[in-house]
């Protein structure tokens, strides 16, 4: 009888051995949730995108990034204390191609706090298309929830934003079609590649 109990021990061993030796050689999981460079004139931004809480909205701004139609854009309204807004204007504030408007995920329980990013649309709920902004400080009022439908959190600064404090106070003004809050010097996306 003891030697049974050895023997089936023994197996287990080795079973276990079988079994670690197995997965060795596999890589690990990548995370579910992919992180880019927003390389800026100013300095880079690292992004952790929500890909697990806003997939329509990740899905459609890698494709912007993977078909290279964020590099030569800009950050072409900065409001410092709220947000810094790009992605849909290039260096001469001429607006891009876009692709159709994805559905609004504002009701994924993401919060617009400050480092978030979140996607910009008109005051259609469903308009969001290339453009996005990152908030500058907790923006309680762009969430989802009564009398406002909201904006669509879908990523985090997780490194830079140091880079997105001196966006935000960058000089600016009237220039192009915009009024005001304009950076008077360009402020260029350079590239969006995945990290």
């Amino acid at each position: 009888m003891r030697i049974n109990k050895i023997m089936l021990s023994l197996a287990g061993l080795c079973l276990l051995s079988i079994s670690a030796l197995a997965h060795a050689g596999q890589p690990a999981k990548k995370s579910a949730n992919p992180s880019v460079i927003i390389k800026t004139n100013k300095g880079a931004i690292e992004v952790v995108l929500y890909q697990d809480k806003a997939p329509i909205s990740v899905k459609n701004f890698l494709q912007y990034a993977k078909d290279k139609a964020y590099d030569g854009t800009n950050f072409h309204r900065v409001m410092p204390n709220f947000m810094i807004q790009g992605g849909g204007f290039d260096k001469n504030i001429t607006k891009t191609k876009t692709r159709a408007p994805i559905k609004n995920e504002a009701k994924n329980g993401l919060k617009n706090d400050r480092g978030t990013l979140a996607m910009a649309r008109t005051s259609v709920v469903d308009s969001a298309t290339n453009q996005f902004f990152i908030n500058h400080k907790d923006n309680g009022d762009l969430n989802n929830g009564p009398g406002s439908y909201g904006y669509a959190v879908f990523g985090k600064v997780t490194k830079g934003m140091d880079v997105v404090d001196a966006i935000a106070k960058v000089p600016t003004g009237a220039k192009g079609p915009f009024r005001q809050n304009c950076p008077i010097e360009p402020v260029i996306i350079e590239s969006i590649r995945l990290k």
